[in-house]
């Protein structure tokens, strides 16, 4: 009898870790997706509690990469009076950089246990990238909450509407200013989610798309600097560029590409993935095509409940129908494994090696724009 109890109580602590609120230890093959694309606040830093979000993930995601929104949407009552804005196109208002983010998920991140930090990647967001000072306050965060970070992002240089929103001047690919951020993140392995249109809004007819040669270009010189280009570009009012699917493939293809990696993050996203048969045809080719350079996010902001934060994966059934098994299980899972494992590993390495240094660095120098 004593010994059927004893079998009994094993089974049950063996099964508890995956069975708990937080499915903290549950093996990563069983759950949907890694999540590499996640906002747990909104433009006026409020937002879902972690433990909360924790429930919400459920058995379903199995990591996630955590981050705010570095901007702060302005409430002026001499503009809309009583009426608060949440988000940026609510308000004429301006947007400005709300830099103690990075603090506030930094200390959400450490509230909770080792078994549940686990399932969580931060990242660095609260920072001006048009500020040469920038570099200099993403080292004082690493140095601030060492064990805790493992990228930058999602910051956003071209994005419709909220550019031209932003106090003070605007962020641009060849400004200096970003080439120094890049450049020490690929000296401390910093992982970069980066949010750039490929277009304007609205572009007239022949009109010529510079973004796309500076971004380009920006790609080009920081080689050594593992780059996430957030939703492949696109967003609610800039659609995908004429053959956007078949011009991504040859940038995978290439030999200067290597360390430019998609996220199809956001719903507006996979409405035009999609859109269309062929659309959504020409995006599994190129995903079947390049299975290791895709990831899977939801671009959600502080989800009420799990059905609003997975609504997206109903949305990309279709794609998801059109992929091999191993590019399905590399864009919904293995990818971000392999990239944010490798990231967190580099990152805790440079945090040991600069442990007795000042957390307030020497004065910067101009960025060469070159880390090759």
């Amino acid at each position: 009898m004593q010994g059927k109890i004893l079998r009994i109580v094993i089974f049950l602590i063996a099964l508890a870790p995956i069975t708990g609120m937080g499915q903290t230890t549950a093996r990563q093959d069983s759950f949907l997706l890694n999540d590499s694309h996640f906002h747990l606040t909104n433009y006026v830093q409020e937002g879902i509690d972690i433990h909360r979000f924790l429930e919400i993930m459920g058995n379903k995601v199995g990591r996630v990469a955590l981050f705010g929104i570095p901007l702060q949407q302005m409430w002026n009552y001499n503009n809309t009076g009583k009426f608060a804005p949440t988000y940026y196109l609510a308000t004429d208002d301006p947007l400005y950089y709300y830099s103690f983010t990075d603090a506030y998920i930094a200390m959400t991140y450490k509230s909770l246990t080792k078994e549940e930090q686990a399932r969580f990647d931060p990242m660095i967001t609260g920072f001006n990238p048009a500020d040469m000072y920038a570099a200099a306050h993403i080292r004082r965060v690493l140095k601030t909450f060492p064990g805790v970070f493992s990228g930058i992002g999602e910051f956003t240089i071209h994005k419709e509407f909220v550019s031209p929103k932003v106090g003070g001047p605007t962020a641009s690919l060849n400004n200096p200013a970003l080439d120094s951020i890049l450049n020490f993140c690929a000296e401390t392995g910093l992982l970069v989610i980066l949010h750039n249109d490929i277009n304007m809004p609205f572009p007239k007819n022949g009109q010529e798309n510079w973004d796309i040669a500076q971004l380009r270009d920006l790609f080009k010189r920081h080689n050594k600097t593992t780059i996430i280009w957030a939703h492949c570009g696109v967003g609610r009012i800039v659609r995908p560029v004429k053959d956007q699917m078949a011009l991504i493939g040859q940038a995978l293809a290439s030999p200067d590409f290597q360390h430019v990696y998609i996220d199809i993050s956001w719903t507006e996203v996979a409405k035009y993935i999609t859109e269309t048969p062929e659309a959504t045809a020409n995006t599994a080719a190129v995903i079947n095509k390049y299975p290791d350079r895709f990831l899977m996010g939801t671009d959600e902001v502080a989800p009420p409940d799990q059905a609003s934060y997975l609504k997206i994966m109903t949305m990309y059934q279709p794609l998801f129908d059109k992929l091999t098994p191993d590019a399905k299980q590399k864009l919904l899972k293995g990818n971000y494994a392999r990239l944010f494992d490798a990231a967190k590993a580099k990152v805790r390495n440079w945090e040991k090696q600069h442990a007795n240094e000042p957390i307030v660095p020497p004065s910067p120098t101009p960025a060469s724009g070159v880390n090759n």
